[in-house]
């Protein structure tokens, strides 16, 4: 869990009860020094953080999850020492000349005289009094050649969050939170008020500010680029902060005191706003995963970069009722009026994106790649058309200057094993074209690949090396179709040698040259290598069969295009395959593979056809995504809403097709790896009609075969295994018995964690 920035784990938990059991008399104080030196919790100065664990260790302790011993109360009746100088200012109106150079200089410790004189000056004259100052702080103290001291002022650590000043900020929740240590509060601004000098007070204000940034990053390593301050209207006009360029920009909540206050802003740099927008870096496998999930919504999307912890539990809720009820529209799937509005809520809510909600499947994805020791990443596009709701704003043509079709381009990359079971979505783009863009494809060969669809792909492909990296005993591979035969994604994939390998199907008519011979010539004039038989898939109404192919392979050299002449040539590994004895009715096999995996025996290039085989599972993904959640049929008002709802639906469609598989990879284990108590139990009893459970439940395959019957399967010795469609509709009707079975019996149906081998 995550608390006031530092995340506490069992681990981290078990060290403070421990440390609290080995010295039961120790202070608070020293508990959080010695976590932070423990877990390396450090400012950028090199400080502890022992302020901010402290307060973490005071909400452990009141949630319960920690004992923490009593709080030792100390009475102090020391009276704070008086400074060595006495401060005397006559009440006197002067010019600049007559008060002599007036400097700022800064207290370097509350030990010294000058710290002293502060905070006597602000006892004596400011109605806020010394303090407490919160947080990181400098203070100055204000002195004239002429009359001693006149004068002091405070900065401190920003206020956490004002609404006024946030949206004139215009950054993001995360952006605030990384970036609120470079704004800086004038917290304290004091003239001894017996002084009359014009314009004084501005003067003070520009040379506190002149050297304020220098001083803060001396003392913090960190360099402030705004500073904001509060001015009670009912006490002061803030002339003063006007005149020295500070700017209004709207007013606090008056949470605190019931008194709304004006914030006012003084940049310390022209590029503050772009400094303080900037995004921080979203690294995969940084985030520490829920350590006891409740469900497999919270353990899937557990490491959700949310702030606000409402949205992660609506998030839970929503992905297990889409589950439940994939099939249905929005307000049927969520079953109450509440429910329904809190997620057109969340869809809407600039906070959420399919980005964000992806990158938490994509960590709990992570951790399922590192199993094994290949795994399988085919990348597809497909077209998500919303030519039905055309009322929905921000979407784009989607097929061409003739066809007015609307909707959205969906390019994915999901995880397989080597035996084709879906580990997770690694990677998404989605994007509404623009009305310009109709009939770009024609100026295709006069753009860089930057302003290009076709960066889809190298996009992908990098957002895979950098889980290569955090995978390095698995074998990543990158699969593409005959589009992503483009030169810039081999030069990308041979850039790095322990980044993921890419396999690709050529294009014919791209024309690669082998030694000034044309590839497919080149290869076609080799001797066979080898024949194998492999399965071509039913597709539409064309039956699946067994084709018997030769196999051909060599390394080979390919020279770049001509756009991409002043490049260097590549070398590659191209498997070739062609169909022996098709019928006249078909259109014989032939594949063009050029991959970066090594192929020097045949057995190598059998292993990487049958790779390529595997490239239509992402196309079977693709029709769970729209027969089965029905991402197209989604009624929201923008495209944002869309796509945000589509990071929900595609970890259902991912989860959906993965039970398809588990019961063919594993269909032995226990069925409680994947269904609750009360669903397999309302199970056997729905299908058998007997009230009694088994006592022992089933097998995961008989548990897969029941759900398929119940959605229209029926498990005839040709009908194979239980496909994607009888399995997400029989899904559906187990909902319903399940919750009609729990309110019968009185037993809560609380979903398993495990959903994977």
């Amino acid at each position: 869990m995550q608390i006031h920035g530092q995340y506490f784990t069992k681990t981290v938990i078990s060290e403070i009860q421990e440390i609290v059991k080995a010295k039961p008399g120790i202070s608070r104080r020293e508990l959080s020094r010695q976590i932070c030196r423990l877990n390396g919790w450090r400012s950028p100065n090199g400080n502890l953080k022992d302020m901010s664990c402290r307060k973490a260790l005071t909400e452990l302790d009141r949630r319960g999850i920690i004992d923490l011993p009593s709080v030792k109360s100390i009475a102090n009746f020391t009276k704070s020492p008086s400074a060595d100088a006495e401060i005397n200012v006559p009440l006197v109106s002067l010019t600049f000349a007559e008060l002599g150079e007036v400097t700022v200089e800064p207290i370097s410790s509350r030990y010294t005289n000058a710290s002293k004189l502060w905070r006597t000056l602000l006892e004596e004259h400011h109605y806020l009094g010394a303090g407490p100052l919160c947080g990181a702080q400098i203070r100055y103290i204000v002195k004239s050649s002429n009359y001693g001291y006149v004068g002091a002022l405070a900065f401190t650590s920003a206020t956490w969050a004002l609404k006024d000043r946030d949206e004139h900020i215009g950054w993001s929740e995360g952006a605030r939170r990384a970036n609120l240590d470079k704004v800086v509060l004038n917290a304290r601004f004091l003239l001894v008020p017996t002084l009359k000098v014009a314009n004084l007070a501005s003067h003070v204000l520009s040379l506190a500010l002149s050297r304020l940034p220098k001083d803060w990053e001396e003392r913090y390593r960190i360099r402030p680029v705004l500073v904001e301050t509060f001015v009670d209207p009912e006490r002061f006009s803030g002339a003063c902060y006007r005149a020295a360029n500070w700017r209004c920009i709207g007013q606090t909540a008056g949470r605190r005191d019931g008194k709304r206050k004006n914030i006012l802003i003084y940049p310390l740099v022209p590029s503050w706003r772009e400094i303080l927008c900037l995004e921080p870096e979203i690294r995969l496998g940084e985030t520490p995963r829920i350590e006891d999930p409740a469900n497999w919504a919270e353990e899937e999307f557990g490491s959700i970069r949310f702030y606000d912890p409402r949205l992660k539990r609506r998030l839970y809720t929503i992905a297990q009722d889409f589950f439940n009820k994939c099939e249905k529209n929005i307000p049927e799937a969520c079953g109450s009026k509440a429910k329904t509005i809190g997620a057109y809520r969340f869809f809407q809510n600039k906070e959420v994106s399919m980005e964000v909600i992806l990158d938490a499947h994509t960590e709990a994805t992570i951790e399922r790649i590192k199993n094994h020791q290949v795994v399988l990443a085919p990348q597809d596009t497909t077209i998500l058309d919303y030519s039905t709701h055309p009322m929905t704003e921000g979407l784009g043509p989607t097929n061409g200057i003739e066809n007015n079709s609307i909707g959205l381009i969906l390019h994915d990359t999901v995880a397989f094993t080597e035996n084709g079971t879906p580990l997770g979505v690694v990677d998404a783009q989605c994007w509404a074209r623009d009305q310009e863009d109709k009939g770009k494809s024609r100026r295709r060969k006069e753009l860089p690949i930057e302003q290009k669809e076709s960066v889809k792909w190298l996009r992908s492909f990098q957002k895979l090396a950098q889980i290569q990296k955090l995978c390095p005993q698995t074998t990543l591979v990158s699969i593409g179709d005959r589009e992503s035969d483009i030169y810039e994604l081999f030069f990308e994939a041979m850039q790095n040698d322990a980044g993921p390998k890419l396999l690709i199907r050529a294009e014919k008519t791209r024309s690669r040259l082998v030694e000034e011979e044309l590839l497919w010539d080149y290869m076609a004039s080799r001797e066979a290598d080898g024949t194998l038989q492999i399965h071509i898939a039913r597709q539409g109404g064309r039956k699946g069969r067994i084709a018997s192919a030769e196999v051909r392979f060599a390394e080979v050299e390919l020279s770049p295009p001509k756009r991409c002449s002043s490049k260097p040539s590549i070398k590659l590994w191209a498997v070739y395959l062609v169909e022996t004895e098709a019928s006249e009715d078909v259109t014989p096999v032939e594949w063009m593979l050029l991959t970066t995996a090594e192929v020097k025996t045949f057995k190598d290039a059998q292993k990487r056809v049958e790779w390529y085989a595997m490239r239509w599972r992402i196309e079977v993904y693709h029709r769970v995504l729209k027969s089965g959640c029905r991402i197209e049929d989604r009624q929201l008002g923008t495209a944002e809403s869309i796509e945000t709802c589509l990071g929900v639906d595609m970890v259902v469609a991912w989860r959906i097709y993965h039970l398809t598989m588990l019961g063919r990879e594993t269909p032995d284990v226990d069925c409680t790896v994947f269904f609750s108590n009360v669903e397999w139990k309302a199970l056997c009893c729905y299908v058998t009609k007997n009230p009694t459970p088994p006592k022992k439940p089933p097998s995961l395959k008989e548990a897969i075969y029941m759900v398929a019957k119940l959605g229209g399967f029926l498990g005839r010795k040709r009908d194979g295994c239980p496909g994607t469609t009888t399995l997400w509709r029989g899904l559906q009707r187990l909902d319903t018995a399940s919750e009609m079975y729990g309110i019968i019996r009185g037993e809560e149906s609380l979903p398993p964690l495990e959903a994977w081998p």
